[in-house]
């Protein structure tokens, strides 16, 4: 049985529709109701609020001042609750269609694809098409649901929820350690072949903060540049010299002892020191589920690979 809120809903819905058709019997053709019908609920309407919402002619309808602004807010009201049952609607059906995903390379390669298959295996209705560069992408115009970005988001329009920290480790395969000078202090660098990220084409700066918040930048340069974070680790992993990487692409290497992190006690970066990986979409009212289950999914890999 059907309570007064729900016949509440129904008038208002009625009065928005007379609002925008400009007569009751365009808004009772609409919505399925009789003109007489319709000019009882208004009355009604009326008669709850104390107030007159509208002019009634035999030419048209016109809103009151009382009716411009009572109009303004129930439109949004039944918007937002258009929504909610949306929200209800796709929690209940199962996630379907095509996802598509753009990601930086490295975090990409390293997290994104092999945390796929789970996701895929989860969600079998859910087709992930995935582009990987170095660019940032236009999610509109290039029509991308959800972008992976590293470091602050600037475009204000966007939403963006922070997958993990990423914090920068200065690192070098034992090979090369046992055959160079020791890297002691942050100077020490400049005896030693650092492969570098390309950022710009100016001198690649790496900057080390203490505990104490100090900072010290030292000037690096080496045999190797390159703006692919990939090649980049093949490179620190082949004992060719000091890299700098984010913690999140070498645990592993870290954990088995292929890479030995250097300057544990400072905080090193090469751009900022606060820093992190994003997934990135619109700021709709609602993200699609889609959307958000492959959110939720990296942030719980992020947290594991962490661990």
């Amino acid at each position: 049985m059907e309570g007064p809120r729900v016949e509440w809903v129904r008038t208002l819905k009625l009065f928005v529709s007379v609002v925008h058709s400009g007569s009751l019997s365009a808004a009772g053709r609409n919505l399925g109701y009789s003109p007489a019908s319709v000019s009882r609920h208004m009355t009604a309407l009326e008669t709850q609020l104390d107030a007159k919402l509208l002019n009634r002619s035999s030419r048209k309808l016109a809103l009151t001042e009382a009716g411009e602004t009572y109009f303004r807010q129930v439109e949004q009201i039944l918007q937002h609750l258009a929504e909610a049952n949306d929200s209800v609607a796709q929690m209940q059906a199962a996630p379907r269609g095509v996802l598509r995903v753009h990601s930086r390379m490295l975090v990409g390669e390293h997290v994104i694809v092999p945390a796929l298959p789970a996701f895929l295996a989860r969600y079998p209705d859910i087709t992930v098409d995935l582009a990987l560069s170095n660019g940032v992408v236009a999610l509109v115009e290039q029509n991308f649901d959800v972008d992976i970005r590293i470091g602050k988001l600037v475009d204000s329009s966007l939403i963006a929820r922070k997958l993990t920290s990423s914090a920068r480790i200065v690192c070098a395969a034992p090979s090369y350690i046992a055959s160079h000078p020791p890297v002691l202090q942050p100077g020490d660098l400049a005896a030693h072949n650092c492969l570098t990220y390309r950022v710009n084409l100016g001198q690649t700066v790496w900057r080390f903060r203490s505990d104490d918040d100090r900072v010290l930048e030292v000037p690096v340069d080496g045999s190797f540049r390159t703006d692919n974070g990939q090649s980049l680790l093949r490179m620190i992993k082949a004992g060719l010299g000091v890299g700098l990487m984010p913690d999140w692409s070498i645990q592993d290497e870290l954990a088995s002892g292929e890479l030995v992190r250097l300057f544990p006690e400072h905080q090193v970066s090469h751009i900022e020191f606060e820093n992190g990986v994003y997934a990135v979409y619109q700021k709709t009212r609602q993200a699609t589920t889609k959307v958000k289950l492959f959110v939720d999914h990296l942030v719980s890999v992020f947290r594991e690979r962490l661990a």
